[in-house]
């Protein structure tokens, strides 16, 4: 790549090694070093394009961070970079490294933790670019996806098997006599009705497991049955998130059923939940006779990730997204309050997660783990073995059993639910609360668990327990990611060391002199936040390009809500302003991002089933924005009922992502 397509690059780097040399207190990195370091990032830039920023620098930062935490060390020869003078770490950036580390690599016992900071902040800068991909990325993405389905069948067609075992009690007289966990005691009867700790149908089945395995998936199943005891997986609201469907139906169609597949029928019944009332059954029932019972399949579909490739989501069907949500809602709102998982397994908030990181980071006593492919790799039967009798049927219903790749191959699913399914989530984190749990009888230790996703935290002295432990059922440990040394942590978007955040600003988006929406409001961000870092010179680097293209942005001191910079000179354009009669108040006329609304009118009932199953919760609209009229939680004032009652049932105005346009408005 030629060097003038990557000038803007350069030039933000060039910006950033200016600031952190003004700013560290490390003596070796003068002016003329930054200067230095700057001319070598350029020659490298020139001769192997913008790969060098988006690969070859966070490369050495991932060795970076692998040495941080304390038993690796960083060896400019592993990755191919030239060694600073006497030293085994890379001369590029060395005079920082050398405040962090020793001369052989390892982490200095009194590092500069300022430093480590400035360090990954140059090299992680341009990690999340979103570069155009290649042919050869699409392919690979598949190509994993594919892998992993291979990878997982040995345990989904093991834990199939057992669960298949346990449920058909073979082997098993109708007495029980034999039962090794209550003997004489009808498999017939339900575990809490006889007030065991464990069902009495685990008599048979597991003990082909080894002992370990064995003892910890009874524990996770005792563990979901406690979880589950009170659930009642009827008692949802279906919904629609705000995301594409596999069946290609518009925002305005989706909530008008065509098609229900009879298992997800049998279960959720079509007057009940496909339907706003009795009355919309019975003028509907012409229709009704034409729906179809197809089992249609998700549809993968790549989306922008990062430079080093797209992100494989499921697209579900219009039938399964509806169910999908409105249990997997209902799961966490459950999970969320119930007792035994309140404190350890969070949806909505990453804060104990990210405080987990830091002050694991401070102490050492937490460890961080992150799973790789996490949502890939909980199958079918893992999940069929753990969860308990009165869920698991709702929860197969609602998934999706096979998807269709973009070459046009259709592919059975072993996992349980892909990524973008409402399920995926929920399902995912419960597995993983649940064998890391199962696998301690200190209680202690179990309210130390958090989990988020895929991202864990547990005490540093049962990691290595736990990552047997959660490798055992078939997920896959990403050991680089994982920080279970040292104290340097990572969970959740927090990056930290020694108890101090270390996270790095990641420039997602490639710049662009024409006014683009989602360009305007990134780069303010970028700006806002190296202004709050003390990072001036890219602050102004970034606050003149985006004057130069959009002529009118504000300071944070403007009384009005508007998307504005910390600061601006007293030269530049300032925003028309007038007073405001009707209002009693001034407005300014300020450059506002909107999407153009498509009117659509859909018919009474399809409005009122709308209204019913997203009043009074955080809808979304296609733009990811709340849609107008529906108040989050449960009405305070008459305003908010007004609100509720009134716009709910005006679902005419929808608005699309790719309408997104600049205008000026009075704010």
């Amino acid at each position: 790549m030629d060097l003038d397509k990557s000038l803007d690059e350069v030039k933000i780097i060039a910006a950033l090694l200016h600031d952190v040399q003004t700013l560290c207190n490390v003596d070796a990195f003068t002016t003329r070093a930054a200067r230095l370091t700057v001319k070598l990032i350029a020659r490298r830039v020139e001769r192997e394009g913008i790969a060098f920023l988006t690969k070859v620098l966070p490369r050495l930062g991932k060795a970076f961070d692998v040495a941080l935490l304390g038993e690796t060390p960083l060896l400019a020869s592993d990755l191919g970079l030239t060694p600073m003078e006497g030293c085994l770490f890379p001369k590029l950036l060395g005079e920082l490294f050398s405040s962090v580390l020793t001369s052989d690599g390892m982490v200095n016992p009194t590092p500069c933790v300022t430093s480590i900071g400035y360090i990954r902040q140059i090299l992680y800068l341009f990690y999340k670019y979103e570069l155009p991909y290649s042919k050869e990325q699409e392919h690979e993405v598949i190509q994993s996806f594919e892998r992993t389905e291979d990878e997982i069948k040995e345990f989904d067609d093991r834990y199939n098997q057992l669960a298949s075992c346990i449920d058909n009690r073979v082997g098993c007289r109708r007495d029980c006599k034999d039962c090794q966990v209550n003997p004489g005691v009808s498999c017939n009867a339900s575990w809490s009705e006889i007030g065991l700790k464990e069902p009495s149908t685990w008599c048979v089945g597991l003990d082909q497991l080894p002992l370990e395995e064995s003892r910890l998936i009874r524990e996770a199943r005792r563990l979901l049955n406690e979880l589950f005891l009170h659930f009642d997986p009827l008692d949802v609201t279906p919904a629609h998130g705000p995301g594409a469907v596999s069946t290609r139906e518009r925002l305005w169609d989706k909530y008008r059923f065509t098609n229900v597949p009879d298992r997800v029928a049998a279960l959720y019944p079509l007057d009940a939940f496909f339907f706003a009332s009795g009355g919309h059954v019975c003028d509907g029932f012409d229709g009704v006779s034409r729906w179809t019972t197809v089992e249609n399949s998700a549809k993968v579909v790549l989306v922008p990730k990062d430079s080093r490739g797209p992100r494989l989501i499921s697209c579900e069907p219009l039938e399964h997204q509806w169910i999908q949500q409105g249990l997997g809602g209902a799961i966490v709102k459950l999970v969320e309050s119930h007792p035994l998982t309140r404190w350890s397994v969070h949806f909505t908030n990453q804060q104990s997660n990210q405080f987990g990181a830091l002050l694991g980071s401070k102490t050492g006593d937490y460890a961080t783990l992150d799973l790789k492919e996490a949502s890939d790799r909980v199958t079918v039967g893992l999940v069929r073995l753990l969860f308990p009798s009165r869920v698991l049927p709702y929860l197969e219903a609602a998934r999706s059993l096979s998807t269709k790749l973009p070459d046009g191959r259709v592919l059975k699913l072993r996992k349980f639910a892909p990524m973008g399914s409402a399920l995926c989530f929920p399902v995912m984190a419960l597995v993983i609360w649940a064998i890391l749990a199962a696998g301690t009888d200190d209680a202690d230790a179990r309210e130390s668990i958090l989990v988020y996703g895929d991202d864990v935290v547990v005490e540093t002295a049962r990691a290595v327990h736990a990552i047997r432990h959660l490798e055992t059922v078939g997920l896959k440990i990403n050991r680089q990611k994982s920080c279970t040394h040292g104290f340097f942590r990572e969970s959740c978007g927090v990056d930290a060391y020694q108890g101090r955040n270390v996270t790095p600003l990641r420039i997602r988006k490639v710049w662009a002199p024409e006014p683009l929406p989602h360009l305007f409001e990134a780069y303010i961000a970028y700006a806002n936040y190296c202004f709050d870092k003390r990072y001036y010179s890219l602050y102004w680097l970034l606050a003149e390009w985006l004057y130069a293209t959009y002529k009118l942005i504000p300071s944070d001191d403007l009384p009005c809500e508007a998307t504005s910079l910390r600061t601006v000179p007293d030269n530049w354009k300032k925003p028309r302003k007038r007073y405001n009669y009707h209002l009693q108040k001034w407005q300014y006329k300020v450059l506002t991002v909107t999407s153009r609304p498509i009117e659509h009118e859909i018919d009474g009932w399809l409005m009122l089933l709308r209204f019913f199953t997203a009043a009074g919760r955080p809808s979304t609209d296609a733009h990811g924005g709340r849609i107008q009229g529906v108040p989050h939680g449960v009405p305070s004032s008459v305003s908010d009922i007004d609100n509720m009652f009134g716009d709910a049932f005006s679902v005419r105005s929808y608005t699309e992502r790719e309408s997104m346009r600049i205008d000026l408005r009075w704010r």
